[in-house]
């Protein structure tokens, strides 16, 4: 994936008006501390472009990066963080669930999946408030790195099955700090989502 330029087009918080975009949308949902800024990083091959924080539940708006003016990657706001009052996590429900169903261009939805840990109630009920939106999310289990190669199989397995996932479903390794399962998220983005290759 050559990446000639990225650009933060748009951040819309809980009152703004969604952009009327009209390249594909790829969008990432997970929970606060689950590597989502890191992946999208690694996605545009840049360090820092989208912000990490230590604090979990930073992202608060939903981001559009127009990536070589050929489609976006869109940040969702992370669910879950205890210390985010009600209030917050219900706005920030109220956001997500305006775009997935107003967006025109949303072409996908990857959930990221802590491979280290069982599954979350929030993150069940993320993955079957998505499939009820009308998408099939593509699973990203992240931080691949943290784990044994001999437990990879094994953990997938603890994701696959908590979730409930069919043999079609899509499930894909990744690692911040090796990027492996990068490349396989842009080719699969490619064949699957758009009809043309990202260059």
């Amino acid at each position: 994936m050559v990446i000639k330029n990225i650009n933060l087009e748009t951040v819309c918080g809980i009152t703004s008006k969604l952009p009327d975009n009209q390249l594909p949308e790829i969008a990432f949902a997970g929970k606060s501390n689950v590597g989502k800024s890191s992946l999208i990083n690694a996605l545009m091959n840049r360090k820092s472009y989208a912000r990490i924080s230590a604090t979990p539940g930073k992202t608060q708006t939903i981001n559009f990066y127009n990536i070589n003016e050929r489609l976006y990657l869109v940040d969702l706001p992370g669910y879950g963080y205890a210390k985010v009052s009600e209030k917050e996590k219900k706005e920030w429900g109220r956001l997500v669930e305006r775009y997935l169903h107003g967006s025109r261009q949303l072409k996908a939805v990857f959930l990221l999946i802590d491979i280290r840990h069982d599954l979350s109630a929030n993150d069940r009920i993320m993955y079957e408030w998505i499939s009820a939106q009308g998408y099939k999310p593509v699973i990203i289990a992240t931080k691949l790195d943290k784990i044994k190669r001999s437990q990879t199989a094994k953990q997938l397995k603890v994701v696959s099955q908590g979730l409930g996932l069919t043999s079609g479903s899509k499930m894909i390794p990744f690692s911040a700090v090796t990027k492996q399962g990068k490349d396989e998220i842009w080719d699969w983005i490619e064949k699957e989502y758009l009809d043309y290759k990202v260059e």
